[in-house]
C-alpha cells in the first residue's frame, strides 16, 4: 500500500504578536486522500496562516492501511511537534493510544466518545486531545433521500465496518429510516477496491443508494457511481465533495469551514490554552450540493424546489 509523506512549510513574513519568534511544528496523520480531509487540512494551514502563525505543517497520509496508520503515530514521535493534527477517527485513535504529553486535535471524527477519544462531548477527561465531530445530521439525509425519490423503501448503504465512524452512521440512519417506515440493506467492504463489488451486489436490493463520511468507501466513491448509473439506481451521499465526483445530492458540512474551525482551536493551544479544558466542537453550518447531470443519468428529475435552495449546482 502506498504511503505519502509531505513536508511542507508555511510562513508569514509578519507574524502576529502572540506568536513571533517561534516556528511551531504541526506533525498531520491523515488516513486517506479523499477532497473532504483533504480541505480540512487545508483549512486548518489556511487559518494559521490567516493569524500569522510561523509553523511547519508535516503531513504522513496512511492510504487506508491500518497497518500503516500505527507506524506513522512513531514517525510523528520523532518529530516531536508542538502539536498533534488528526484527520478522521483512524488516525486520531492511533495518536490517542500511544501520544500523551504533545496536545492532539482531532477533526472530521464522527462518534468521539464512542471512539474512545473524550469522555465526553463537553469534557475531554483531562486529557491531552479535544477537536471538532462531523457527525451526519442523519435525519437530513433521510429526508433529501425521500424528496429525491418519494417512492423509495429501501435504502442500501456501503460501508467499511472497520472504521470506527461508520457504525454509529449506520445505526443512525436505520433509527432515521425506520422512523418513515423505511429498511436499510447493507453493503461491508474490508478496502476501497471493494466498492464495485458492494455496489453491484445491491442492485435489485434497495431503490436508492447512500453512502456516508466512511472514508474508505468516499475515497473510490467513483466505482460506486458507475454502478449506480449503469443501473440507473440514485446515489445520495453524506459529504458535499462527494456530489462532484457523480453522486446526485448532499446535505453535509463544508469540511474546508470545518478545517478553518478547527485551524481556530490549534492556535488557541498554540497559545497555550489546555484541550483538555476544551469541549468539542461542531459545525452547524450546513451546504446542500445538487448535481444535475448525475441525477439525469441515475433516471431521477429533480424537483425544482430542491434545486432552487441548493448552494450548490452542478450541470
Amino acid at each position: 500500500m502506498k504511503r505519502i509523506f509531505l513536508f511542507l512549510t508555511a510562513a508569514l513574513l509578519v507574524a502576529s504578536t502572540a506568536f513571533a519568534g517561534k516556528t511551531y511544528v504541526v506533525s498531520v496523520t491523515q488516513i486517506v486522500e479523499h477532497p473532504a480531509l483533504d480541505a480540512m487540512r487545508n483549512g486548518v494551514a489556511d487559518r494559521l496562516k490567516e493569524k500569522g502563525i510561523d509553523f511547519t505543517y508535516n503531513v504522513h497520509i496512511a492510504q487506508g492501511n491500518m497497518a500503516t496508520n500505527t507506524q506513522i503515530v512513531s514517525q510523528i514521535m520523532g518529530e516531536q511537534p508542538d502539536l498533534v493534527l488528526a484527520i478522521a477517527t483512524p488516525g486520531a485513535q492511533a495518536c490517542a493510544q500511544k501520544i500523551k504529553e504533545t496536545p492532539i486535535v482531532f477533526t472530521g471524527v464522527t462518534d468521539p466518545v464512542s471512539a474512545g477519544l473524550v469522555k465526553d462531548i463537553q469534557n475531554s477527561g483531562g486529557t491531552n486531545i479535544t477537536g471538532m465531530s462531523d457527525f451526519s445530521p442523519m435525519d437530513k439525509h433521510v429526508a433529501l433521500i425521500r424528496e429525491i425519490v418519494p417512492a423509495a423503501k429501501t435504502i442500501g448503504i456501503i460501508y467499511n465496518s472497520g472504521e470506527p465512524n461508520s457504525v454509529p452512521n449506520l445505526k443512525a440512519l436505520k433509527d432515521e429510516a425506520a422512523k418513515v417506515g423505511m429498511s436499510v440493506e447493507e453493503a461491508t467492504i474490508a478496502n476501497s477496491s471493494g466498492v464495485y463489488q458492494a455496489a453491484k451486489s445491491l442492485v435489485g436490493r434497495c431503490d436508492v443508494v447512500y453512502i456516508g463520511t466512511d472514508n474508505t468507501v468516499v475515497s473510490a466513491i467513483e466505482s460506486a457511481v458507475k454502478v449506480c448509473t449503469d443501473n440507473k439506481l440514485p446515489l445520495v451521499v453524506g459529504d458535499v465533495d462527494s456530489v462532484a465526483r457523480g453522486a446526485i445530492a448532499a446535505v453535509a458540512v463544508d469540511y474546508y469551514k470545518m478545517g478553518l474551525q478547527t485551524g481556530d482551536m490549534v492556535a488557541r493551544i498554540l497559545q497555550g490554552a489546555n484541550p483538555g479544558s476544551m469541549p468539542v466542537e461542531f459545525l452547524n453550518d450546513l451546504n446542500l450540493h445538487v448535481n444535475l447531470k448525475a441525477a439525469q443519468a441515475m433516471g431521477v428529475t429533480l424537483p425544482e424546489s430542491l434545486v432552487a435552495r441548493a448552494t450548490k449546482v452542478i450541470e
